[in-house]
């Protein structure tokens, strides 16, 4: 199946991002939110990054305008029936997932494929909301999505392989590189990167080194571009514990339990760069 033209429920930071990739990529898309003032920001965001590559040499004004022709920005879901696949990019928040795909369901032509962005609940339990849980599928980007390669995609227990093999073709059509998950709490990198941050936390906690010196052992030694702490300021501390909290509950293994110091930082609203102080001050 050739998916053609995309539709993006969530004008946000991820949902601009989705659609600046696949306007970019020559797909026409249709990116709809509840206002129009989410919409207009939507697209402004998209304009603005646009201009960014535009100033960097990256593209040329023909590029851009022809980017930005290939959006239409819409408060009516009605405008995502001519997509051949949409895209949920709404909320981490699993009732309001659930109440968006349901309405998606129920409106879309029975072939449409429908997709979330999530990056935490269950594929699985997404599609089973749905009549089509054969067509349903996750693609976690990250963020932000124009910038980084990645697109986690991932099958439920429901998913059929032709699902799987339009998203994947989907996602090497935008420059991205696709990696296969089955479904489980945090899929891969998640799974993988939390943890780290939360142990980063123990290690700070236990006086083993300094923040800054924590961060530059990882930078330094491990070459990641950020150190989880300073990472998990960028993320936010509520999110790292609250994705922890599910690692716990879901797993039953304590290797999960969060570390107690970024359980007290999180009680004292020291959530990171979005409350200008976290494990560094902004």
């Amino acid at each position: 199946m050739m998916i053609s033209t995309v539709g993006i429920v969530g004008a946000g930071t991820m949902g601009n991002g989705i659609a600046q990739s696949c306007a970019a990529s020559g797909i026409d898309v249709v990116m709809v939110d509840i206002s129009q003032t989410a919409v207009d920001k939507g697209l402004s965001t998209i304009a603005s990054s646009l201009d960014r590559l535009l100033k960097k040499g990256k593209i040329s004004e023909d590029d851009k305008a022809d980017t930005l022709s290939r959006i239409k920005g819409s408060t009516n879901y009605a405008d995502l029936e001519s997509a051949d696949l949409v895209i949920e990019a709404a909320t981490e928040n699993h009732e309001l997932k659930v109440k968006i795909l349901q309405q998606l369901d129920t409106l879309l032509d029975p072939n449409i494929l429908i997709a979330t962005n999530t990056s935490s609940i269950s594929i699985t339990q997404l599609a089973a909301a749905t009549q089509r849980a054969d067509k349903f599928i996750g693609m976690h980007f990250f963020n932000p999505v124009p910038m980084m390669s990645l697109v986690e995609i991932i099958v439920g227990l429901q998913t059929a392989d032709s699902t799987h093999a339009a998203v994947k073709s989907l996602a090497e059509r935008l420059g991205k590189t696709p990696i296969t998950v089955k479904n489980a709490p945090g899929f891969v990198v998640n799974r993988i990167l939390v943890p780290m941050i939360n142990e980063a936390f123990f290690v700070l906690a236990e006086g083993l080194a300094s923040a800054e010196d924590i961060d530059a052992g990882m930078k330094l030694g491990c070459n990641h571009p950020i150190g989880p702490l300073a990472l998990a300021d960028m993320v936010g501390l509520d999110v790292c514990l609250a994705v922890m909290e599910v690692y716990l509950k879901e797993f039953g293994d304590s290797k999960y339990r969060p570390c107690p110091l970024l359980k007290e930082m999180v009680a004292a609203g020291r959530l990171g760069r979005k409350t200008g102080q976290g494990v560094y001050s902004y």
